[in-house]
């Protein structure tokens, strides 16, 4: 695909969205267009590249691969992507635009559950099929909405692995902290999380919600520490992540671990942190993989290259869920052989194939559910440890304390 068939809007956005593309598509090119507003700047930018990042990759493979025939003509993918500035509401304007004004044939999503919660609606709205990989908030598929489907596992279930894995290690952790955003993603995180623990027979000792890009975690990380916490899990997005460890090693609040939702599989995650990254635990749903087939880029080792080399920095389970959305976009509209939104709508329903992030079926509400592996950095490298309900591999616990390092 060249560059020319992917539209990138201008950062500012006039109330009525009057925008025009940086870029035109050449108009005797038959395409279909995928729309998404995305996070290119603002403050969850760093997370939020990986998905315009990986659907450009995505489309490409499929233009390279001779594209997509419908009803005995071939078509070429192109993006149309706004810049939502990492707000919420700019994004469903976006979105609006996408479908009423733009007029792009299938959606793809936002990163983040606040954002999709929201976007979702305005796809259910106007019956345009969305395929998202940055939302996994149960919120999301709880609305008996017919045209939002995603390739992240439920949000509720993120930290099942991890509690399974407490219930395991020597010795086992006597008291737990659990502590959580207050989007929508980490409230469904919350609430499943808090019975889970208690049911694994661990004692909750904290259990507190922290707001969203808070910075400051001085007043959490003193009471984990006055209540010698051995197992601290914290869901939030990566540079509250961030924030927290550097603010715990400031403080020296050295439990036996430190487990999170976001950030450990990620390059940058360990690029800003350095040595003191080693030690975290983290989750992903997704490890490149030869053994993990796929149609366009061969497998998922192959992509994880791909993606490496054109954008200098590693791709992590949210670029796999990314590339996923375009492809089951695009083998539904395939399967349909008509580019009718119902049509193509029921065809992603009915989803069962192979990609590079796993198989792709999706559940009556219209979510994947995959296990989550326990990762953990051990010297600077990303190590899994623990998957379905067993160690594979060695997990370094307990952490040695900041001050031994």
């Amino acid at each position: 695909m060249s560059f020319n068939s992917i539209y990138f809007v201008p950062l500012a956005l006039a109330g009525l969205l009057a925008l025009a593309p940086l870029s035109t598509v050449q108009a005797e090119q038959a395409q279909i267009v995928l729309g998404a507003s995305v996070q290119l700047t603002g403050p969850i930018a760093n997370t939020g590249r990986y998905y315009p990042d990986a659907y450009k990759l995505a489309v490409e493979k499929i233009n390279a691969a001779g594209g997509l025939k419908v009803g005995g003509k071939t078509y070429k993918l192109a993006l149309k992507l706004y810049d939502n500035q990492s707000d919420v509401n700019l994004g469903v304007r976006q979105y609006t635009q996408l479908v009423s004004h733009d007029k792009v044939n299938f959606l793809l999503g936002p990163y983040g559950s606040n954002f999709t919660v929201a976007s979702s609606a305005v796809a259910e709205k106007y019956k345009v099929p969305m395929v998202e990989g940055g939302g996994a908030s149960d919120e999301i598929f709880s609305r008996g909405f017919k045209y939002i489907f995603g390739t992240l596992a439920p949000g509720s279930g993120y930290f099942r692995s991890t509690v399974a894995m407490l219930t395991k290690l020597h010795p086992k952790p006597t008291s737990v902290a659990l502590l959580c955003a207050d989007d929508s993603f980490d409230v469904t995180l919350q609430k499943h999380t808090g019975p889970m623990l208690e049911k694994a027979g661990l004692h909750v000792v904290m259990n507190q919600r922290y707001h969203t890009n808070s910075t400051d975690f001085s007043a959490l990380l003193s009471q984990i520490k006055s209540k010698k916490v051995d197992a601290i899990l914290v869901g939030g997005h990566e540079t509250e992540i961030l924030n927290f460890l550097r603010q715990a090693k400031s403080l020296n609040v050295s439990p036996k671990m430190y487990a999170f939702t976001v950030g450990v599989p990620s390059e940058d995650f360990r690029k800003a942190l350095g040595k003191d990254a080693d030690y975290a635990f983290g989750m992903t749903a997704w490890l490149p993989s030869k053994a993990l087939k796929d149609r366009w880029f061969g497998d998922a080792e192959s992509f994880a290259a791909e993606y490496k080399t054109k954008y200098g920095y590693e791709p992590d389970y949210h670029a796999a869920s990314g590339a996923a959305e375009v492809e089951t976009i695009a083998n539904a509209i395939e399967k349909a052989n008509t580019l009718d939104p119902k049509k193509v709508r029921d065809a992603i329903a009915a989803s069962n194939f192979d990609s590079l992030y796993g198989r792709v079926k999706f559940s009556p509400s219209g979510q994947i559910d995959l296990d989550q592996i326990v990762v953990q950095v051990q010297s600077g490298a990303v190590r899994p440890v623990f998957k379905g309900g067993a160690f594979i591999g060695h997990a370094q616990y307990p952490m040695r304390p900041w001050s031994s390092r």
